[in-house]
């Protein structure tokens, strides 16, 4: 019962977008805001089923991946991270709109990746959780790419969850088909000397489908494409026990896998009951000797995010809020803020902030080496 009630909680009680939001709107539809809209990039590779007569993508698995580009018009001076769709009229100041949309083909969707790399050779990629339809993950990743202000085009890989509150073992499922069309991507990537570095973000489930990509490249041996990597596993809805196997096949990354963790995330308490009573990553406490200590021994920086707000009221969406944040991460990220050694635990620290001083991400490591 607590596992369904959690799982209801995080369906949500607003209605779903339907696909009809992904068809474009005319820019001249949008003018009489008063504050120019943010524009916003956002290229997606998927391997869900086209759904030919509504225009999106369904829950299906397909055999090839589909590429496709989106520009985006995201409302100004928003207060926080929920996304209100259009309607058939829709309101610049008000909502998110699709202003832009084209199907590529592969060379030319790594040729749009390639022209949106950062200055320094990164490229970010997001894998969405369990229970996200198409449009969902899409509209998040315009929501997180305008808050986080980087230029260039981040990356959704959308794989065919069944957006469904009672498909928790399909989406499972799912995630783990979709290993070998997740490798497809980061290898398309990495094969250029323009890209340095791969961003790979996970959240929930998705931190579960990106690890067992990286475990697939490392199997592999293609340590070409490891080398490039910076995993950051958002909520990992992944068994604690799960999770050591796949670092012991993994080893020693280049660049330290971050975890992004939550004491009081109610939605992995219902996938730990689902799961028979069995710890998740997503929520780690650093607060452990014990888990400070693995966190050094397995060279991981665990990050307490558990001060940052949630929207979804189950703390279970917390890292669509870290994108306003990046450039604090991303010095984090390189190791500017570290002491020991760039692993470790830390606390992302809001307490007592005040709008005058926002969120800081205190060094507080736990540990020395």
């Amino acid at each position: 019962m607590i596992a369904a009630i959690g799982l209801a909680m995080l369906a949500g009680c607003a209605t779903r977008p339907s696909p009809d939001v992904l068809k474009p709107v005319h820019l001249s539809q949008l003018t009489h805001a008063e504050e120019a809209p943010v524009s916003v990039s956002v290229l997606v590779a998927t391997n869900r089923t086209p759904d030919s007569i509504r225009g999106g993508f369904g829950s299906a698995w397909a055999d090839n991946l589909t590429y496709e580009r989106y520009g985006f018009s995201v409302p100004p001076d928003r207060k926080d991270t929920a996304i209100t769709y259009p309607t058939a009229t829709p309101d610049p100041e008000r909502q998110f709109a699709v202003v832009g949309r084209k199907q590529l083909a592969k060379d030319a969707f790594v040729e749009e990746a390639l022209r949106s790399t950062q200055s320094d050779g990164t490229v970010g990629i997001f894998v969405h959780g369990y229970n996200y339809s198409y449009q969902e993950a899409l509209f998040r990743t315009a929501q997180i790419a305008a808050d986080a202000n980087i230029p260039g085009s981040p990356i959704l890989f959308s794989w065919p969850s069944a957006a469904a509150v009672a498909g928790y073992v399909a989406d499972r499922d799912a995630a783990l088909s979709s290993r070998s069309d997740l490798d497809s991507l980061v290898t398309s990537l990495a094969a250029s000397g323009k890209v340095k570095r791969i961003i790979l973000f996970g959240h929930s489930m998705g931190g579960f489908l990106v690890m067992e990509t990286v475990r697939q490249l490392k199997l592999q041996h293609r340590d070409d494409a490891i080398g490039k990597l910076a995993v950051i596993l958002a909520a990992p809805d992944i068994d604690v026990d799960v999770f050591r196997s796949q670092l012991k096949d993994i080893g020693r990354m280049p660049i330290p896998i971050s975890l992004l963790v939550s004491k009081d995330d109610r939605a992995l308490v219902a996938s730990s009951f689902i799961a028979g009573e069995r710890a998740r990553v997503g929520r780690l406490d650093i607060d452990d000797p014990v888990i400070r200590e693995a966190a050094l021994k397995e060279r991981l920086r665990v990050i307490d995010i558990t001060s940052i707000q949630a929207s979804d009221g189950l703390g279970h969406d917390r890292y669509a809020s870290l994108a306003k944040f990046g450039a604090q991460l991303a010095s984090f990220e390189s190791g500017r803020r570290s002491t020991a050694g760039d692993v470790g635990a830390y606390v992302f620290d809001a307490a007592g902030a005040a709008v005058a001083s926002p969120f800081r991400l205190a060094g507080r490591v736990v540990g020395s080496q």
